[in-house]
């Protein structure tokens, strides 16, 4: 029913229990606004766990390379004029573990009885033989070509992905069909390299898909429970790793969602932070208890598919980029991505076919091109580079380069402790050090001003801005409203009275006001004027002077005064 661990805990019960517990904690986080708290998750922590998991792609990529190189040796040490003498045979073990005499027991087998060089690889290896020849490698028999042919698989996979990627900037073929190739860049390039696979016939390793939809174990059914074999109390301790593993799924979650939901993509639709992680927590239940992985939002993957739907602009001066539009903001990609994800269970042929190589290509090219929209590798660039030579970058305008190297510095110490920490022995503190993250970028508080952090970080909220935003908001709105009834008031007029200007004795002296006043020019502006705003009796019996006040574009402005 279930492997047994080296504390002789049932495994798949100990993981449900974990499981049930952190759907009820993340349920908890839901029903107290816990999701609230994503407003302190700034760019500090984002691009750092960020950045881990891009690296964790390509780290694992080329380890499973790598490790194709075991499964498939070569022979460094080649003599080719001896390459007819190389021989590899399968020999008896000297001492047979006990998990192979109990495979032996099973078709009545012994050493004896077994024809050790007549058996193929395969059994050899179930038999628990020895390959013995100056062909033989430590894991088998030496084959060159699957491991050098394998690497050109990974590779090419990973250049033609990214040159397709591209492609809608290219110069050949309509724009919709250079948009059409870039779109589905990745499964164009699956399809052409299974394709090349086949018509090569290198036995590169293949994708392992079982025939029949059932449990991975014959020992086990769809449902698990959640106390087993195990211990009572394992239910009650289960809820302490359960901590530890909500403040991850938290995490993982809603930065991964702040991602998505930052201003550079221009999203119009709302955001459901609380309504995601409700999706999250009882999944995780049914997860737990059908005995399945758990489900969490994908950072590399929610990266791709917001890049996939990024809309540009069609058209664009000579050597000018296109500008940025925003994201196609629709469902349709989202359902028909899991839609087809449980359609795969009736492809199994055609699974089949797709070599590992090229999977590990995908990959790298995944975690390759995620990094791109990271600014954290954009500094770091920095460090290398001649002030001359370095881009305008807007935060380079107002931060000195050395505190900017500073922040760079700091941030990417944090990167490092977390891939330290998952690659050791004190993993299981992992989710404290996400968590910690948080209060790190808090301390940057006090060696950077805010209007430095304002460039090259988001200012962590006050306990008071919301109060202030709504306060702020509702003067825009009275500001709008007061000039709406600005516009629609009766222009304002100013008059000066010039009864009581006199004309000197002296005729040499011209009184300019007074003979202006007398022109047939000036009584005619005085009789096509507006409307006066004020006027009291006594100025109407009065000649006066009126001006009119108003702005370049045409409005009338609220201060006469201070306009004049």
């Amino acid at each position: 029913m279930c492997s047994r661990s080296d504390y002789g805990l049932c495994y798949l019960s100990l993981r449900t229990s974990i499981g049930l517990w952190t759907a009820f904690l993340c349920l908890l986080l839901v029903a107290t606004d816990a999701s609230s708290l994503v407003c302190y998750i700034t760019r500090f922590t984002e691009e750092a766990f960020a950045s881990l998991i891009c690296i964790i792609f390509i780290y694992e990529s080329l380890q499973k390379l790598v490790h194709l190189g075991k499964q498939y040796p070569i022979n460094m040490h080649n003599q080719l004029d001896n390459l007819t003498f190389y021989t590899c045979r399968c020999s008896p073990p000297a001492n047979a573990s006990m998990e192979i005499l109990h495979q032996r027991s099973k078709t009545n087998a012994t050493s004896e009885n077994i024809r050790w060089e007549e058996l193929s690889v395969k059994e050899c290896k179930e038999f628990g033989g020895v390959f013995e020849g100056s062909a033989c490698g430590p894991l088998g028999p030496f084959v060159p070509d699957v491991l050098f042919w394998s690497v050109i698989l990974f590779f090419t996979t990973f250049f033609l992905s990214s040159f397709l990627k591209q492609f809608k900037t290219k110069r050949f073929f309509p724009t919709k069909v250079r948009s059409t190739i870039s779109d589905f860049a990745v499964f164009l390039t699956i399809t052409v390299m299974v394709l090349l696979d086949y018509l090569v016939g290198v036995p590169s390793p293949k994708l392992h898909v079982p025939d029949r939809f059932q449990p991975t174990s014959s020992s086990r059914g769809w449902l698990i429970s959640p106390l087993g074999t195990n211990p009572w109390w394992t239910l009650l301790a289960a809820a302490v790793p359960a901590l530890l593993c909500t403040i991850l799924i938290f995490m993982d979650q809603q930065i991964t969602a702040v991602i998505v939901n930052r201003k550079e993509n221009k999203l119009k639709k709302g955001c459901g932070y609380h309504l995601d992680l409700l999706i999250v927590a009882v999944m995780l239940g049914v997860c737990s208890i059908m005995g399945l992985p758990w489900f969490v939002a994908a950072t590399v993957l929610s990266i791709s598919h917001v890049n996939s739907l990024k809309l540009e602009s069609g058209c664009a001066a000579p050597g000018e980029q296109p500008k940025f539009l925003g994201i196609r903001e629709q469902r349709v990609t989202g359902f028909m991505i899991f839609f087809l994800m449980g359609c795969s269970v009736f492809m199994t042929s055609a699974l089949k076919l797709i070599p590992m190589p090229v999977l590990y290509g995908v990959f790298l090219y995944m975690g390759v091109s995620s990094l791109k929209g990271i600014q954290l590798f954009d500094r770091i660039k920095l460090f290398c580079m001649p002030a001359k030579h370095q881009s305008d970058l807007i935060y380079l305008r107002y931060v000195p380069l050395w505190k900017v190297h500073v922040f760079t510095c700091v941030q990417l110490t944090c990167l490092i402790v977390l891939w330290v920490i998952k690659a050791s022995a004190a993993a299981v503190v992992f989710p404290m050090m996400v968590l910690a993250l948080v209060f790190i970028r808090k301390l940057l508080d006090f060696c950077f001003t805010k209007r430095e952090l304002s460039w090259l970080d988001d200012l962590i909220p006050e306990s008071k801005k919301k109060k202030e935003d709504d306060k702020k908001k509702r003067e825009k709105e009275d500001a709008e409203r007061m000039m709406e009834e600005v516009e629609e008031d009766a222009p304002y007029d100013i008059s000066f009275p010039i009864q009581s200007l006199k004309g000197r004795a002296d005729p040499s002296e011209v009184n300019i006001s007074d003979e202006m006043s007398k022109s047939g020019i000036w009584r005619s502006m005085n009789c096509d004027s507006g409307r006066a705003l004020k006027r009291c009796s006594s100025q109407e019996k009065l000649p006066s002077v009126q001006i009119s006040v108003e702005n370049e574009d045409g409005r009338r402005v609220v201060d006469a005064e201070t306009s004049l």
